[in-house]
């Protein structure tokens, strides 16, 4: 062994008992409830496929309480009409929304930490988690694009957690990531802050266009938002899709609980 062979061995090894002991001493609570996070040899392959994806760790710790509870609603339980409540001369009235998890217990704590505690992290691990469970359903398409914000709440939340979703998500799926399909014409008002259907319908009615370098023509797109209620957002987006040529378009969220207060 030469000496630099032997330093470096040296200097792993010093280094891995220095994790050790910061670990011992300062341990890791979980990113989502704070407890200890005790789920590490559960979680060496989201590790794996975070550096793989992007060149640098996740940053996520969870415990082993909250992985167990991101288990996916039975098979034939995650497949919805995308409006909780069609309406007559809707065009596509069949439009359908894949939806894994409820919106509750430790997904509906983690949603705000995402939204407005700005952890984009954990919007990317859903992803994870929201990729996998449409492979194992089978779930094929052409495209993955995310629902866009407009620039104002861009601005403001530092990055999309739909299209952090998205992309993991179309990783796993092996079918192309296209952030810039989807843009919004106009700023549009927090769908909870709204209460009537009608209100709702009008807020974001035309609120989505497609850009003119892609065409759709034929293709089958998956359209991605990380929680769903109403439906009416991932509809207009959906419509939008479907006038720039689109054959096929389904409709995901990561979860949903349609009588739940959340956008």
């Amino acid at each position: 062994m030469t000496c630099s062979n032997a330093l470096r061995g040296g200097i792993s090894l010093v280094s891995s008992y220095l994790k050790e002991t910061l670990d011992f001493m300062f341990p890791k609570s979980c990113s989502i409830c704070g407890r200890l996070a005790d789920a590490g040899d559960r979680f060496s392959q989201y590790e794996d496929f975070s550096l793989a994806l992007s060149g640098n760790s996740s940053g996520l710790q969870v415990c082993g309480k909250c992985l167990s509870s991101f288990a996916p609603c039975e098979h034939d339980k995650r497949w919805f009409l995308c409006l909780s409540d069609p309406y007559d001369g809707d065009p596509f009235p069949g439009l359908a929304l894949y939806l894994p998890l409820a919106y509750e217990g430790t997904v509906k704590r983690a949603m705000p930490a995402v939204k407005f505690g700005k952890k984009a992290y954990l919007a990317r691990f859903f992803g994870c988690l929201l990729g996998s469970f449409m492979k194992c359903d089978s779930v094929h398409a052409d495209l993955i694009v995310p629902v866009p914000l407009s620039a104002q709440r861009l601005k403001e939340r530092g990055f999309n957690q739909a299209a952090e979703m998205a992309k993991p998500a179309s990783a796993i799926l092996g079918i192309p990531y296209a952030g810039d399909v989807l843009y919004r014409n106009r700023n549009t008002h927090r769908q909870t802050e709204l209460k009537g259907t009608l209100d709702r319908i009008a807020n974001v009615t035309g609120a989505f266009g497609v850009s003119e370098e892609w065409d759709l023509t034929g293709l089958t797109v998956i359209v991605v938002d990380d929680v769903v209620t109403t439906g009416f957002t991932l509809h207009e987006a959906a419509v939008a899709l479907y006038e720039a040529g689109a054959e096929k378009v389904l409709c995901a969220a990561f979860a949903g609980n349609r009588q739940a207060n959340n956008d």
